[in-house]
C-alpha cells in the first residue's frame, strides 16, 4: 500500500499546534487522500463549539454552523458514543438508510459531501477535538486502506490538540498578566462571557466588584451587568467576537466609579483550541480629576467630536456653548451627545456628569432598551 501523506505531515501538524494559522493548509493536505472534498477541525463542549477548516470547505461550514445545521448533526454523537481509538467511517455507525433519511446527510450531499473518516480526542480542559476529512458521495465509502494510513497520524494529532490546548491557556494567561503589568485589572473570556483566565489585579475585585460564576463573568452592579450581558449576547449571536463595548460601573463604598472595556480578540490569538473570544479591561475613574478629552476617547471609544462634546458638557458647559466654540450647528452637537450617552450605556446627561465626576449612578440605573 503506497504512502498517502507526505513523511514531513507529522511536522507541520506540530507546526499548526503552535501556529493555529497553519491548520486549514494540513487539513486541505490530509483532506486529498480521501477525495479532496475538505476537512473540518472543531472543538466542542457542552456550551460551545470552535472550527476551522481547510480553504474549500470554508463556506459550507460557515452555512453548516449558521443555519443550525451544527446543532443537530448525528455524526458527533454517534462518534462518542464509538468511544474509538481511531478514525473510523461513516458507514461504521450508520446505515445506508440512516444516511438516506436523515436530513443532515441530505445537506452534505446537496454540497458535495456525504462520506467522511473521522476521530474524536479528549482534552484535560473537558473539550471535545473532532477532526472530520470529508469524500464525496459520489465516490462512495472512504476505503479502509485510507483509514488505516489516517491512524497512522492520530498519535500525532491528538499530541497536537494537547499541545494547542495547553498553549492556548498559557496565551491567555499571558494576556491577563500583561495587563497587570500596566495596572489593569482583567480577564480573558471564552464565547458567552466564561472566564478562561484572570491577573491578580481583577482577582483582588472579587467578589465586590466582579464574580466568576459557572455561566459567565457577572458583574455585582446589576445595570452594568445588564449591559455585558448584552454585549456578550450580540457576539454569541453573530458567532464571533463581541464588539468593541465600554460599560460603565456605579462607585460604591469599595471601589471608584469603573469602566469596564470588552474588546475582541482576532488573529493569531483566536486559536480554535482555546476559544479566547474578548479581553475584560478595567479602568478606575479618577474621583478628583474630570479626564481630557483623549483618556475619554480612549476609555469609551468616542470620536474626537464626540470626547469634546462629553467633557465639555462634564465641565457643565451647556450644548449651545459647545457649538458656538466648534463652529458647528446646535443639532450636530445633540447628535454626538446623544452618541456619548449610547455609548457609555446612559440615558440621561446628568448621568454623564455623575459618572464623569466620580459619582454613583443611581442605583435604580437600568440600561437603554435599544
Amino acid at each position: 500500500m503506497a504512502d498517502l501523506f507526505d513523511e514531513t505531515l507529522a511536522d507541520r501538524i506540530y507546526e499548526a499546534a503552535v501556529v493555529p494559522e497553519l491548520w486549514p493548509e494540513v487539513l486541505g493536505e490530509m483532506s486529498n487522500a480521501v477525495g479532496g472534498a475538505g476537512a473540518v477541525l472543531f472543538t466542542a463542549n457542552s456550551a460551545q463549539m470552535g472550527w476551522t477548516t481547510s480553504a474549500d470547505l470554508h463556506d459550507i461550514f460557515t452555512e453548516f454552523v449558521r443555519d443550525g445545521w451544527a446543532a443537530i448533526n448525528p455524526r458527533p454523537v454517534r462518534l462518542g458514543a464509538a468511544n474509538h481509538a481511531g478514525f473510523v467511517r461513516d458507514s461504521d455507525f450508520f446505515t445506508n438508510e440512516e444516511m438516506d433519511s436523515d436530513p443532515v446527510y441530505g445537506y452534505y450531499r446537496k454540497n458535495g459531501l456525504g462520506w467522511a473518516t473521522g476521530t474524536m480526542l479528549d482534552t484535560p480542559s473537558g473539550d471535545s477535538i473532532i477532526f472530520s476529512f470529508e469524500r464525496a458521495h459520489a465516490k462512495g465509502p472512504v476505503p479502509i486502506e485510507t483509514v488505516k494510513q489516517f491512524d497512522l497520524l492520530r498519535p500525532h494529532l491528538a499530541r497536537s490538540a494537547l499541545l494547542s490546548s495547553r498553549l492556548g491557556l498559557e496565551r491567555a494567561k499571558a494576556m491577563a498578566e500583561a495587563l497587570q503589568s500596566l495596572g489593569l485589572p482583567g480577564a480573558v473570556l471564552r464565547s458567552g462571557g466564561r472566564v478562561l483566565a484572570v491577573n491578580d489585579a481583577l482577582e483582588r475585585l472579587m467578589p465586590s466588584l466582579v464574580q466568576d460564576r459557572r455561566e459567565r463573568l457577572h458583574l455585582s452592579d446589576g445595570a452594568a451587568d445588564a449591559l455585558l450581558e448584552d454585549a456578550l449576547a450580540r457576539g454569541s449571536l453573530t458567532g464571533g467576537p463581541v464588539a468593541v463595548n465600554s460599560i460603565p460601573v456605579a462607585a460604591t463604598d469599595e471601589h471608584p466609579p469603573m469602566i469596564l472595556h470588552l474588546l475582541p480578540i482576532h488573529g493569531a490569538a483566536h486559536d480554535v483550541f482555546s476559544r479566547a473570544t474578548s479581553l475584560l479591561v478595567i479602568t478606575p475613574v479618577d474621583r478628583a480629576v474630570v479626564p481630557t478629552a483623549k483618556v475619554l476617547q480612549g476609555l469609551f471609544d468616542l470620536t474626537p467630536a464626540e470626547a469634546r462634546v462629553a467633557r465639555g458638557i462634564s465641565e457643565a458647559q451647556t450644548v449651545e456653548g459647545l457649538a458656538l466654540s466648534a463652529g458647528v450647528s446646535v443639532e450636530t452637537v445633540r447628535s454626538q451627545l446623544k452618541a456619548v450617552l449610547s455609548k457609555t450605556g446612559l440615558s440621561r446627561q446628568q448621568e454623564l456628569i455623575n459618572l464623569l465626576a466620580g459619582s454613583m449612578l443611581p442605583a435604580s440605573k437600568m440600561p437603554p432598551s435599544a
